[in-house]
Formats: C-alpha cells, structure tokens, sequence
C-alpha cells in the first residue's frame, strides 16, 4: 500500500472509533449496518451518470441520515427501525441500478490507486467527524443519560441527532473505498463493542475503540496484501478477533 492509502485508512479508523462508541451507547449497532447500505442506490446513480461513486454515496448517506432524522419524530418509532426501513428500500432500489462488476465492488470495496478526490475528501471528512465527537461528545453523553438533564445544560437534542446522524454517514462513506457498503458498518461496531468490554470510563471507552479500529486496519489491509485478498473482509475478521479475545478476560 502507498503512505497515502497507509494515512487514509488510519483517519478513516479513528472516525470510525470515535463515532462507533456512541453508535453502541445509542443501541445502534445494527443501525450502523443498515444505513451503509443506503449508499448503494447514490453508487449506481454515480456510475450511469459517468461520476465518481463516492459522489453518489455522500449524497444518498447524506440524504437518508436527514431522511431518518425527519422520520423517527412523525413514526415516533426506535432509530434503528426507521434506519431499517429506509435500507431494505435502498438495498432494492441500488440493486436495481448497480450490477455486474460494480456492484460487487461496491458492496466488498476495492483496491487500486487512490484519486486525489479520495484523498481530499477522506482528510477533509475524517477532521470533520472526530472535531464533532471530540467538541461534543459531553453533550452526546448527557443525552444518552436523560433528555431531561441534557435540556436542561442547553443541549438542542434535535440538532445534536440531526448531526451525529450526518457525521455517522459521513464515517460510513469514509469507509466505502476500502470496506463497502456490506462491511463499513461492522468496522464502526466492532472496536467500539470490544473497547466496551475493557473501558472503564469514556475516555477509555473512545481511546480503545481508536487504537483497535486503526490497528485493525493498518494489519488487515498490510495482511490483505500479502495473501492476496480483498482489502474488507481481513479487516474485518482481525477485528472480530479483537473482540473475542475480549471473552478470554475475566
């Protein structure tokens, strides 16, 4: 891999860390799976259109985070359900305009020399998410503990959703190029579940959760390599790994 792809998978890892705690404080992380998919329809959309795919992805995640958003006050149902509806309608419709080659590329991610839209973009968007988590992450806490409280401190809890939500698609199309739209999600759930199962407190708790999403990344695309695999699913299994290796500690 060049230092490039090196530095931008590493970013995408501590976003991915940073945003994937509070994805599991939120019970969101089947949540975190479901609205990767809603990438797929704005990829296909990209391609018949001659555009970069990331083009498309940033647009649809964009869109259906804001689409959530909207929705869960009216349905006056659970995050995840919402997000759950809106992916089965994305899945349908992306698997509708993508096929072939490029779908499987962007449902497992893909390999190649990365643009320099891929650069600026992955710099851009990853200083973006971690500055939101670290300026709010007291905040995201006290409304994960009560509503009420969080009110009270001044805290506009719809425009706090409304931007976890758009910072959380944001991740989530950071991580498009390497793990797609199957495999990103999992990324963002699995080292904030094993840092949960070995913090203490919150700064552990986001600490953990960064050191093994990028550890996990940086080994999984250098293995990857060497066996001659795809980029996504060895990240993925050495993540899972971390986590069960959580269970051998008492």
């Amino acid at each position: 891999m060049s230092p490039e792809a090196i530095a931008l998978s590493a970013v995408m890892a501590v976003a991915a860390g940073l945003v994937g705690c509070f994805a599991v404080m939120r019970r969101m992380a089947l949540a975190a799976d479901a609205l990767s998919h809603v990438a797929l329809p704005g990829i296909g959309v990209a391609m018949g259109l001659h555009l970069h795919p990331l083009v498309g992805a940033v647009a649809m995640l964009f869109f259906g985070a804001l689409l959530v958003w909207a929705l869960e006050d009216r349905a006056r149902l659970a995050t995840e359900t919402i997000i759950g509806v809106v992916f089965s309608a994305a899945l349908a419709v992306g698997s509708m305009i993508a096929s072939g080659e490029d779908l499987i590329a962007a449902l497992f991610g893909g390999g190649g020399a990365l643009s320099g839209l891929e650069i600026g973009f992955g710099l851009i968007a990853a200083t973006a998410v971690v500055s939101f988590v670290v300026k709010q992450r007291h905040a995201l806490v006290l409304a994960l503990v009560s509503h009420d409280i969080a009110r009270t401190a001044g805290v506009d809890l719809r425009r706090l959703n409304l931007l976890y939500l758009q910072m959380f698609a944001l991740t989530i199309a950071l991580g498009l190029r390497y793990l797609g739209v199957l495999l990103m999600g999992s990324l963002i759930i699995i080292p904030a579940a094993t840092a949960k199962r070995l913090a203490n407190n919150l700064t552990q708790l986001l600490t953990l959760a960064v050191t093994i999403a990028v550890a996990t990344t940086v080994l999984g695309s250098w293995l990857a390599l060497w066996l001659h695999r795809e980029t996504g699913p060895v990240i993925v299994t050495l993540a899972a790994g971390c986590f069960l290796l959580t269970f051998l500690r008492r």
